[in-house]
């Protein structure tokens, strides 16, 4: 078994991604089964195999123990970590080893910096299957144009590669809007995140030396890691999600690939 377990922050694209990917994947013959596993999420756009939600509910949890959203969600993913049984007897009843899981996960990034919930969950699917898993995290392009707060999305980004200890693969999602804007730089400058003193030092709309300087310190401790890095991807582009689902396949070890190749191959050209 194989799978993309797809987190990033609110609003950055995750739903959307899973959607497409499984038609992009469905063309070539992929039998994708995608996981919702966020216990919040009322308004699927795609039609889920596995839904954490016939387990628990935020709502539910938030109406009984009176909780706000962030403690709620915690407590449904800590739930889920006790019960990760359940879980695994829903992957296992996709009994082929030839389907593809792609695992759509709640947005509160505290679940993969610094809480051991969902990485334990991770853990024991991977052990108990033998499920092949590749974090795919989304941030959103829009940060690009905010100098903070794209060197504070880096931030995050490592922290998520560092902590979860996965396979980990990093896009830079919705970049049809970001190619509209016009960038103090080319968009390869913000995927390769190569020296970033041009930015930190030469900030756009900011006059505040305590907030530039943070970002500036922020900044070397991306460099030194020299870990992150960002595919750009457009959903609707069958030539950006080719690129992101190569890289992601090599991550994974996902040996089926190359049998698709003139497949995935095709459907970009058709594309053009």
């Amino acid at each position: 078994m194989w799978g993309q377990v797809v987190i990033g922050p609110p609003g950055s694209g995750k739903s959307t991604y899973c959607k497409g990917m499984k038609e992009f994947l469905g063309g070539v013959g992929r039998e994708v089964v995608i996981v919702n596993m966020d216990p919040s999420n009322d308004f699927l756009i795609y039609e889920a195999g596995i839904d954490v939600r016939e387990l628990i509910c935020l709502k539910n949890v938030m109406e009984q123990y009176k909780l706000g959203p962030n403690g709620g969600l915690l407590f449904c993913m800590e739930y889920l970590e006790k019960n990760v049984d359940w879980l695994i007897n829903k992957v296992k009843s996709f009994d082929k080893s030839s389907y593809y899981f792609i695992f759509d996960c709640a947005g509160q990034v505290e679940l993969y910096t610094s809480h051991n919930c969902v990485k334990n969950i991770l853990k024991s699917v991977e052990k108990v299957l033998n499920c092949k898993l590749c974090v795919v995290n989304l941030m959103d392009s829009v940060y690009c144009l905010d100098t903070p707060k794209y060197v504070s999305s880096l931030i995050v980004s490592l922290s998520m590669m560092v902590y979860l200890e996965f396979p980990h693969v990093n896009v830079l999602s919705k970049c049809d809007i970001i190619r509209k804007e016009k960038m103090p730089f080319r968009l390869s400058y913000y995927t390769d995140v190569k020296n970033l003193k041009f930015i930190v030092d030469n900030p756009e709309g900011s006059n505040n030396r305590k907030r530039l300087k943070f970002s500036q310190a922020l900044a070397e401790v991306v460099e030194d890691y020299d870990y992150v890095s960002y595919v750009p991807l457009y959903i609707e582009s069958k030539e950006d999600v080719l690129k992101v689902i190569t890289i992601v396949d090599k991550a994974n070890g996902y040996i089926f690939g190359l049998l698709e190749k003139n497949k995935l191959q095709s459907i970009v050209t058709k594309e053009k």
